[in-house]
């Protein structure tokens, strides 16, 4: 199972959302590039680095994305989102260095746009976010709920090519409850593996996941606040 530290980039700077609450916000660095080298000095091969700003349509971070994956993407593999809503960007992010890109709003809202980038780029550089709120698909950075159920979206996408999907349960993100492992497994059935992201509180967190056969957990605060160390959580899984 791979491991995903998450740098959160909002105005700059590292932080973690409760909920994904833009006013719920605590700042734990001011340079994501310097967290990205701690996370490679520590031995991660992954991280996922999602730019806030473009995900709330308030901007962007592009300068600081660029400076992370000019600055590990030669020692780790860094999976990038946050508002990639066209072909364009995907393939930008993919040229830059990101070795996958996750497609979220885009795929909800445009249909052909997972089967185009996968044709595009390729699956492996593609993953789906599957946000979840109540069960149902979140977009525009989770501001707004769709009318549909996140294993229709699931098995849409899986049916475009998608090889990779990622499962947020919003409700449990940045809140340290533990993750919904249950339903990413189910959601694994479906046919593509599955990250789980939001609520990773402890190691046995990780374990259940590994257990239950995921493809990776995305973990955040619980690294950020010291209830274990990367070191710790890549043996875990």
């Amino acid at each position: 199972m791979d491991l995903f530290p998450a740098i959160d980039i909002r105005q700059g700077k590292v932080v973690r959302l409760a909920r994904g609450e833009a006013g719920e916000e605590t700042v734990y660095a001011q340079d994501p590039a310097a967290v990205a080298e701690q996370f490679a000095a520590d031995g991660a091969r992954w991280i996922h680095v999602v730019d806030l700003d473009r995900a709330f349509g308030t901007g962007d971070n592009a300068p600081a994305v660029r400076r992370v994956v000019h600055g590990v993407g030669h020692r780790m593999r860094v999976q990038l989102g946050g508002g990639f809503r066209s072909l364009g960007l995907i393939e930008e992010a993919v040229s830059l260095g990101a070795a996958r890109v996750v497609v979220g709003t885009a795929a909800a809202r445009e249909p052909a746009i997972v089967a185009e980038a996968v044709s595009r780029v390729g699956a492996e550089h593609i993953a789906v976010g599957l946000d979840a709120r109540t069960g149902m698909v979140a977009v525009g950075g989770w501001t707004e709920t769709t009318g549909e159920r996140v294993e229709t979206l699931a098995g849409r996408v899986i049916a475009a090519g998608a090889a990779t999907l990622i499962c947020t349960d919003i409700a449990r993100d940045g809140m340290l409850i533990g993750p919904d492992i249950e339903g990413c497994a189910a959601l694994q059935r479906l046919g593509a593996p599955v990250i789980v992201s939001g609520g990773v509180a402890s190691l046995d967190d990780l374990r259940r996941a590994r257990v239950a056969g995921l493809a990776g957990a995305i973990v955040g605060r619980a690294i950020y606040e010291g209830r274990f160390t990367l070191a710790d959580a890549l043996v875990a899984v």
